[in-house]
């Protein structure tokens, strides 16, 4: 079965979200293009999908007849509106993070689908797709002996001027947020945020680096750096300390030259560029569930729980250094 896809926000993600279903996974077609740009629309559909239909709005675009299931790629303040949508339309949905901008916005989608009573959402949390997060797992799994500890970084080579200390949780801590609470098996039940020396890269709205620390329900103590002007590259690091042993996330696979006096290898310096496979897998797996008109992977409960960790890590920065508790509603049975 071919999936008809629809795609609400044609922008960098969506556009090239468009090009993996057309060019490069098996069982999906674009069949729909909408974007509050109508000329980025249009680019896609020149560009990558010829077939599509343009609509106007994302709701005419979701009501549509020959569209089975609803990419949304959309700026993060309308994701919950389009999302609901679907849902009421009874289509598969696969929503890039944010879920939704305030945790009580994610909470009216897991309602809705929890009233609804099957799973259409897949939110769009790709590292736990990628081959070196689903190795580690592994190697907690079987290896480790149970977690104690967890040390991470998430670096950005540099920012834009509009990048302010709230994005450092909403938009860069978010996937750490979600990938450790399911590489632990785990949920949160605080959060701690403090700030060393200010980079002389950074700027008056922009307090970097800051190092969040949380604890979870089973007492493992986890801190992320998060430097997002760190200038020499784009990295991630996560090492699990267990029980009986620690376990560290591959580096992405890179040569090694020794060259000029001097053993190196490239880093990456591009988000896109580290997690393009990890891309792949994800919407090929929305398309295989979407087929059976359903979603797996990471659910609305899990952007929920992003929503609500993502609150208390701010309030938290307000604090500096006390900490915040993260509590969250009971989780409906349909996620459990």
């Amino acid at each position: 079965m071919t999936v008809k896809i629809g795609v609400i926000g044609s922008g960098a993600i969506g556009r090239d979200h468009a090009r993996r279903i057309n060019h490069v996974l098996a069982g999906g077609r674009i069949v729909a293009v909408t974007d509050v740009n109508r000329a980025a629309a249009e680019a896609v559909k020149a560009d990558v999908a010829p077939d599509a239909a343009i609509y106007a709005t994302g709701e005419e675009l979701v009501a549509a007849k020959d569209v089975d299931a609803v990419l949304v790629t959309s700026w993060g303040a309308t994701h919950e509106q389009y999302v609901l949508a679907s849902i009421a339309a009874g289509k598969p949905c696969f929503c890039e993070k944010p879920l939704a901008t305030t945790a009580e916005g994610a909470r009216r989608i897991v309602e809705a689908e929890a009233a609804l009573g099957r799973r259409l959402v897949q939110v769009g949390f790709m590292r736990r797709y990628d081959a070196g997060y689903v190795a580690l797992k592994e190697a907690i799994r079987t290896r480790t002996g149970a977690p104690i500890m967890v040390h991470a970084a998430h670096r950005n080579p540099t920012v834009p001027e509009a990048y302010v200390t709230p994005m450092a949780i909403h938009d860069t801590l978010i996937h750490e947020i979600d990938v450790l609470r399911w590489l632990l098996d785990d949920d949160y039940v605080s959060a701690r945020v403090l700030f060393p020396r200010r980079a002389a890269r950074s700027h008056a709205k922009l307090r970097d680096p800051q190092v969040v620390v949380l604890e979870t329900r089973k007492g493992v103590l986890i801190n992320v750096e998060i430097f997002v002007n760190c200038h020499y590259g784009y990295d991630i690091q996560c090492e699990i300390v267990g029980e009986d042993g620690t376990a560290c996330l591959p580096e992405p696979m890179a040569v090694e030259l020794r060259l000029g006096a001097k053993l190196q290898n490239d880093i990456l310096t591009d988000w896109k560029d580290r997690f393009v496979a990890a891309y792949d897998v994800e919407l090929q797996d929305f398309l295989k569930a979407a087929a059976a008109g359903t979603a797996t992977g990471p659910s609305s409960w899990d952007g929920y729980v992003a929503a609500i960790t993502s609150d208390a890590c701010v309030a938290a920065q307000e604090r500096e250094g006390a900490p915040v508790a993260i509590k969250m509603a009971d989780r409906p049975s349909l996620y459990r």
